[in-house]
């Protein structure tokens, strides 16, 4: 004889938790991908490793733009388990609020510095 509890199941979302998890499985995979094809560039480049090489790998601008995109990936890998944590954790919803405006600035914070940094003068 089966019994019935009568729970209720409640449901936030739609596929909300698949869609976290795939952007973090891409956004890893994206740069995992990048830090392999730097690695391959910095050992197979003759020379001593210096400024010069690392100015040398970042001087064209397709890897300027594939380097921001990477960052932009990253950024969004960030974003995801920093966000995720802090609802999982932080139960008042004014300090959830607050950490993750303050995370939000800290992030394009970055982006704009690493603008700053990939197309400098």
């Amino acid at each position: 004889m089966a019994v019935n509890y009568g729970t209720k199941r409640i449901v936030v979302g739609a596929h909300y938790g698949m869609r976290d998890w795939l952007s973090q499985r891409v956004t890893a995979g994206l740069m995992a991908l990048f830090t392999l094809l730097v690695l391959a560039q910095v050992l197979f480049t003759r020379g001593p490793i210096g400024y010069d090489k690392w100015a040398g790998i970042f001087a064209s601008q397709w890897m300027r733009v594939l380097t921001f995109v990477v960052i932009g990936a990253l950024l969004w890998h960030v974003w995801v388990g920093m966000r995720d944590v802090w609802m999982d954790y932080v139960k008042p919803v004014w300090a959830r609020l607050l950490l993750q405006v303050f995370a939000i600035a800290w992030l394009v914070g970055c982006a704009g510095w690493a603008v700053q940094v990939l197309w400098r003068v």
